[in-house]
């Protein structure tokens, strides 16, 4: 796929400046190839109609498979063709496509993505400061090992709160002891209680027995008192 976009001479050459500084960042992780300019040294994708990003990301290891791809943009090309006619192929190649626009043409690009539904795995701002140009990154969209890391870290947050959450209704528990001690004290108390009773009861007992032993000694006691007196007065 050819460039749809004539650039001016001093748009290509800061253009062509950003791809290989771009190229020079990338290498720390990846085989980074380039298509400057007119180049296409480095195509995407088989069949006749090869896409040639600005620069493509390759695996450092044996297999080469293509990792990203990279464009970057002036301010002239950031425009609807632009997008529909390179971003959306650069979006359809189900590798993270990378987009580099100048500082004040992201909402534009923004835009425009969200209208064409173009997937950007990162969208990033470049701007000159004298000789050197600066990267700010504006927006990263979540990878698939990054939404699994999240949600293994959410699982063990919430493993953590659980205990927590249980030290929080400990005292809630600790609070019914009290409660429980004094029906302890009650159910003492009553215990203690029908003990006595039973205790009152024994001795009540003990002594209506002991009335009613006496009661029976006390007739055979006054038959021989009566018998004595009996005896003495026939004398």
């Amino acid at each position: 796929m050819s460039p749809i976009l004539v650039r001016p001479v001093r748009e290509q050459l800061e253009h062509d400046k950003v791809i290989r500084l771009l190229q020079a960042k990338y290498k720390r992780k990846h085989d980074a190839r380039i298509n400057p300019g007119a180049q296409q040294d480095a195509p995407v994708g088989s069949g006749p109609m090869p896409l040639f990003p600005d620069v493509v990301l390759h695996e450092n290891d044996s297999s080469k498979k293509v990792a990203g791809v990279v464009e970057v943009e002036t301010s002239e090309s950031v425009n609807h063709l632009e997008a529909s006619y390179q971003w959306a192929g650069f979006g359809r190649l189900r590798v993270p496509f990378h987009l580099y626009v100048p500082a004040a043409s992201v909402e534009g690009a923004r835009r425009l993505c969200t209208e064409l539904q173009i997937p950007v795995a990162e969208l990033w701002a470049y701007h000159a400061v004298g000789e050197e140009i600066r990267f700010t990154l504006i927006l990263r969209a979540a990878q698939p090992a990054e939404t699994k890391s999240r949600a293994s870290t959410t699982g063990r947050r919430a493993a953590r709160t659980r205990p927590a959450a249980a030290a929080r209704k400990a005292p809630a528990r600790k609070a019914a002891t009290p409660r429980k001690a004094a029906s302890g004290r009650r159910t003492t108390a009553a215990r203690s209680a029908r003990r006595s009773g039973a205790a009152k009861k024994a001795t009540s007992s003990r002594a209506t027995r002991a009335t009613g032993a006496a009661a029976k000694k006390r007739p055979a006691a006054t038959r021989a008192a009566k018998i004595r007196r009996g005896a003495t007065k026939r004398k």
